[in-house]
């Protein structure tokens, strides 16, 4: 999906969810510039997708029209099949790691990171005969992720695993780094691309 087109149906969402939202807040929520979401509101009202409307004291209204609401179903729909296929991408890529990894005799994992990532991964985790023994990641631990309670680095020796798939969404040569600090062997390492 074109980052334009997400933005704009971002901002449609939220000027047909909130009440009157402010070019301020759609910035903010949307962590774009003030004058980036003056440029797409000023765009979307000239598509005909938004009405500005002045009520007293300066401020400024939208509100989105028919053809407005049509176009945010129509972004919604391309949003979730552009979704759908990139975590079906994500579904096959994993399953060919899994099943080499299978194929090396790895039978137990831990993830690292309690991600999105980590879903998708167990999803594909369920068609091979690897079993997932533990979920580790030191800002949620403590935390419940998918049926095992969150452990932080510092437990690792309490696990027993063949390989450490690495889940998270931040900075893997960190982790790796980490890892590698706790005797962890570069060969039990996976990281998924």
């Amino acid at each position: 999906m074109d980052p334009q087109d997400l933005r704009s149906l971002q901002i449609l969402e939220e000027i047909g969810n909130t009440h009157s939202p402010s070019q301020r807040y759609l910035a903010r929520k949307l962590n774009i510039s003030l004058g980036l979401a003056n440029s797409f509101v000023k765009r979307l009202a000239k598509k005909g997708y938004v009405k500005i409307m002045t009520i007293p004291r300066n401020r400024i209204k939208y509100i989105l029209t028919p053809q407005g609401f049509t176009e945010k179903s129509r972004l919604t729909y391309e949003f979730i099949q552009h979704s759908l296929n990139l975590y079906k991408e994500a579904l096959n890529k994993f399953e060919g790691l899994l099943n080499a990894l299978e194929k090396r005799n790895v039978r137990k994992v831990l993830f690292y990171g309690a991600s999105d990532l980590a879903e998708i991964t167990f999803v594909s985790l369920k068609a091979t005969n690897i079993k997932l023994v533990g979920v580790v990641d030191d800002v949620k631990k403590g935390t419940q992720f998918l049926d095992f309670t969150v452990r932080s680095t510092s437990e690792l020796k309490n696990f027993e695993f063949d390989s450490i798939i690495l889940t998270a969404l931040e900075s893997k040569e960190h982790m790796v780094q980490k890892l590698v600090e706790k005797n962890i062997p570069r060969e039990k390492i996976i990281m998924l691309e």
